[in-house]
């Protein structure tokens, strides 16, 4: 397969210039070619010179959860949105790798954040529809006869949603 030019200039720049913030370009043309190993080597080489890049971390952390190393994604896109709070690249990274783990409530409430930051983008629109669906309890028959009433949600599961968005709105109004 022919190496991309692209990559190939950003490789030469960075050889030539180590210090060069130019790698987290090269990680990110990476990481969209799928070679997700070298994406992680390129922005952890990069990181040891600039490691307040918070799109590096980013890059890393996505790169990271194609390798399917969640917590090691997890603490890169966290360590983004401590610095970033409204980082939407960072809150959706933080949603995929909840739902990757199944860990749906947590994942709704960042991919509703992200929602919130990226109004009207069908495809944020859509997970969070699909998600709110799997975490409603279906309905029985005997439930729409009403001789038995539906079963409420889990409420730890609940609590767990409702305390992660409080959380998540005070983190945004300091």
């Amino acid at each position: 397969m022919p190496e991309n030019p692209r990559i190939e200039e950003l490789r030469r720049r960075v050889q030539k210039d180590p210090a060069s913030i130019a790698f987290a370009q090269l990680a990110e043309e990476y990481r969209r070619a799928g070679s997700y190993q070298e994406a992680i080597a390129a922005c952890r080489a990069g990181l040891t010179i600039h490691p307040g890049y918070n799109s590096a971390r980013v890059t890393l952390g996505r790169a990271l959860i194609e390798v399917n190393d969640l917590d090691t994604a997890e603490a890169e896109l966290n360590q983004v949105f401590r610095n970033a709070p409204e980082n939407l690249a960072a809150i959706r990274g933080l949603a995929d790798v909840h739902h990757r783990r199944g860990e749906l409530g947590d994942a709704l409430t960042f991919y509703q954040a992200a929602l919130g930051l990226a109004k009207h983008d069908p495809d944020l629109e859509q997970t969070v529809d699909d998600l709110s669906r799997a975490m409603t309890p279906p309905v029985t028959i005997a439930a729409q006869s009403s001789e038995v009433e539906p079963e409420p949600p889990a409420l730890p599961e609940l609590e767990r949603l409702l305390e992660a968005i409080h959380s998540y709105r005070q983190r945004r109004e300091v």
